[in-house]
């Protein structure tokens, strides 16, 4: 059915080489039929994973200027998205377009490490601002690791079980977001990723096989695809297990691209989803999911 797009802001960083922020997210919003609207919070010549001294240029400047010129033409966003952001102050700009358009979906999710780890680029009051904006947001998608960070826990999260699963969950909601995704949860002898409803008072969750591959981008890949599906009317536990579902198609499709022995110098350029993305034009598919 032709309908007109949901237009969403998407306030990412651009990166020359490698695929992840504004590169995948473009794509894979349009081809789910949701008008993708970049706001770039730094333009980088290539990723900060594997590729050295990459080229930057920090964009905080530019964000509340773009503000104020979508302000000036009365456009309005459905849905409000941001993900790394290259300074502190532009936490405040983020919350400006939330605050800007009150009746749009409010996504935020907080890019600041994995595996354990913050990111080299991240900073103390960085992390502290972005417990901010996760705050203010509707729905928040960190993985297990940026979730122990805004928790103030060991970013190097054990086996965990369901219960301590839903206190995750539960924390992160008593904070302020209205809806809680988790990724990249291991626990009982499983990859999850989980999620939380606050209204409802729901937890779901949805095992993944996984794959011992570090591919950058899975992040905004599974964001992005979770924040298509909700804007076009799918639940949030279905729009998680849709997400999930395109990111195993997707890294299962580059892996037999890749020889056995692929190292940091092939899986830098990150997943190729582009061989997967008619998966997301018409898919009207019902998912499973568990509730926990």
């Amino acid at each position: 059915m032709n309908r007109i797009p949901a237009k969403t802001a998407a306030i990412h960083d651009l990166s020359g080489i490698g695929r992840c922020s504004l590169t995948v997210i473009l794509p894979i919003l349009s081809a789910m039929g949701v008008q993708a609207c970049p706001i770039p919070t730094a333009v980088l010549s290539a990723h900060t994973g594997g590729f050295g001294d990459m080229a930057m240029r920090d964009l905080t400047d530019y964000i509340p200027s773009a503000l104020e010129h979508y302000k000036s033409l009365n456009s309005r966003f459905d849905c409000v998205y941001s993900g790394y952001l290259a300074s502190a102050r532009q936490v405040d700009y983020c919350l400006d377009f939330f605050s800007a358009n009150p009746a749009a979906l409010k996504v935020a999710d907080p890019v600041m490490g994995d595996n354990g780890a913050p990111y080299r680029m991240h900073t103390p009051e960085l992390c502290k601002r972005m417990k901010e904006l996760a705050n203010a947001a509707d729905i928040i998608t960190p993985n297990i690791t940026e979730a122990a960070m805004l928790l103030d826990e060991n970013p190097l999260q054990p086996d965990l079980s369901s219960e301590k699963m839903k206190e995750f969950l539960l924390r992160l909601a008593e904070q302020g977001a209205g809806s809680v995704v988790i990724t990249s949860v291991f626990g009982e002898g499983k990859h999850y990723n989980i999620c939380y409803e606050k209204a409802i008072g729901k937890f779901s969750r949805v095992p993944y096989t996984h794959i011992d591959k570090c591919f950058p981008g899975t992040g905004d890949i599974f964001t992005s695809v979770l924040v298509g599906s909700i804007l076009n009317g799918v639940a949030l536990p279905s729009a998680l297990s849709r997400a999930a579902a395109f990111l195993e198609a997707a890294i299962s499709s580059t892996c037999a691209l890749l020889p056995d022995n692929a190292c940091l110098t092939e899986t830098r350029e990150g997943i190729i989803f582009e061989n997967c993305l008619e998966q997301l034009f018409s898919d009207t598919g019902l998912y499973d999911y568990e509730e926990f």
